[in-house]
């Protein structure tokens, strides 16, 4: 069953692709967009904030959410897994899983992943730490039609080593990090404090065909002062 603040994202990110808000506008306060889809105040905050995190809109304290315009975004050749990354750096990796369920893709998943309407994904949320330490939350959408022969301890554990293995070779990645407030409930399955500063990073990862096929959907929560990112011209 899909979650009432991604129905509500999904809505909201329809109307502004149907010109209902433009860029540059600003939305409704959060009482006003509350009591118009029906909900409290925390769920539809969820909805905007995911909808913050993809770039579609910008808050700015003390003066409202506003549609954004184009972000820059940088595409790099090569995508790195987290576990490779933090086995460079000579560490442990390791991942507890949270939720992991099969389940129909909503309207982002399917833009992202290029899928049809009613598709099915593996949704997997998951806490990933380097030498027991957590650096990152991160939910993870991967089309099931890609992975439904894998068992499930080789995606949550080792999912691109597990795609290497079936011949799969890794191409280009899609990323877009920006700076957000982390919330209670992730704050705990961080070990940091809540309204803590962290990374976010949104990435669509490919295969290396000549479809460029996206074959993942993240979006992550980084601790800052235990990750960082920089880019290699």
């Amino acid at each position: 069953m899909t979650a009432i603040y991604i129905k509500i994202h999904d809505e909201i990110k329809r109307q502004i692709e149907t010109g209902v808000y433009t860029v540059g506008q600003r939305l409704p306060s959060e009482r006003v967009m509350s009591e118009k889809f029906g909900v409290s105040r925390m769920t539809l905050r969820q909805a905007v904030t995911s909808l913050v995190e993809e770039g579609i809109l910008s808050r700015y304290v003390g003066s409202g959410t506003y549609v954004a315009s184009d972000r820059v975004r940088e595409k790099m050749r090569g995508t790195t897994s987290f576990t490779e990354i933090i086995k460079n750096l000579g560490k442990t990796p390791s991942s507890k899983v949270i939720s992991y369920q099969k389940t129909k893709a909503n309207e982002v998943e399917c833009d992202k992943l290029g899928l049809k309407k009613g598709a099915q994904i593996i949704r997997m949320e998951r806490i990933r730490y380097a030498d027991d330490l957590p650096i990152c939350y991160e939910v993870a959408s991967i089309p099931h039609r890609l992975i439904a022969d894998f068992a499930k301890d080789d995606i949550a554990n080792h999912f691109y080593d597990t795609l290497a293995a079936a011949g799969k070779k890794i191409g280009r990645s899609e990323q877009i990090i920006s700076a957000k407030i982390v919330n209670k409930e992730i704050a705990s399955f961080l070990s940091v404090k809540p309204n803590s500063a962290i990374l976010a990073l949104t990435q669509v990862s490919c295969f290396a065909n000549s479809e460029e096929t996206p074959f993942e959907y993240v979006l992550s929560q980084y601790v800052g002062d235990r990750f960082e990112f920089y880019l290699e011209r």
